[in-house]
């Protein structure tokens, strides 16, 4: 699984550099977030920009890394593309992740 992680802003930001997070790649998914997410830091933000389809096994894995972070650390989602956009509105997801419209390196302190 293809995830590249910098720091912004006091935030670790993933970016994903796969279209699709499917069942296919859902294990290996949450593999390299916990490796990538096992410092310390508050925040982490998952740039979904270049993630085109996120089927059910994807979502749960998503979640997952949600739960694997301790309370006081936040998964935050940014630029969902309009498919995957849909899959977390669909599912009631939007009101549980802090999802952002901009993409990593412009303002990620409020939340839409």
């Amino acid at each position: 699984m293809d995830l590249a992680a910098e720091a912004h802003d006091g935030a670790l930001v993933i970016r994903v550099n796969e279209d699709r997070i499917d069942a296919a790649v859902a294990i290996q998914f949450k593999d390299r977030m916990r490796e990538l997410t096992a410092g310390d830091g508050n925040r982490v933000i998952l740039d979904l920009s270049g993630v085109t389809f996120v089927d059910s096994s994807g979502l749960g894995a998503i979640v997952s890394v949600m739960k694997f972070l301790s309370p006081e650390r936040k998964l935050e989602l940014a630029a969902l593309t309009p498919n995957v956009g849909k899959v977390f509105r669909l599912t009631r997801m939007d009101g549980v992740f802090a999802i952002h419209d901009a993409p990593p390196g412009q303002d990620f302190r409020n939340a839409g």
